[in-house]
């Protein structure tokens, strides 16, 4: 099951992502929660409650940094659970996104 809550401010709006990031919370994220936080300059996407991450939702990862990094957004991941930064690590996301993206 996936959930998220959206933090917003003046400024910044946090994402706090809950449970599975897979196949089937791709439209929430790129229906729901893309439109709502690409009107922010700097987005926090907090995986603290992320236990789970499969390639389809790696994939989605890629995508949303990329593309809200080229709307001139300041994307970061944060708050990566050990079971989610080895998934992380093997397919060297870091070095995909860059390590600035990594809090």
């Amino acid at each position: 099951m996936f959930a998220y809550r959206i933090d917003q401010n003046e400024d910044e709006v946090v994402v706090v992502f809950e449970g599975d990031l897979d196949i089937d919370s791709s439209e929430v994220l790129e229906e729901d929660i893309l439109p709502v936080v690409s009107e922010y300059p700097n987005i926090r996407l907090n995986f603290g409650e992320v236990y789970f991450v499969d390639s389809s939702g790696i994939g989605l990862i890629i995508r949303t940094v990329d593309e809200l990094r080229e709307g001139g957004r300041s994307v970061k991941i944060q708050n990566v659970r050990p079971e989610v930064l080895e998934v992380f690590e093997l397919l060297q996301i870091r070095e995909i996104l860059g390590e600035e993206v990594f809090e």
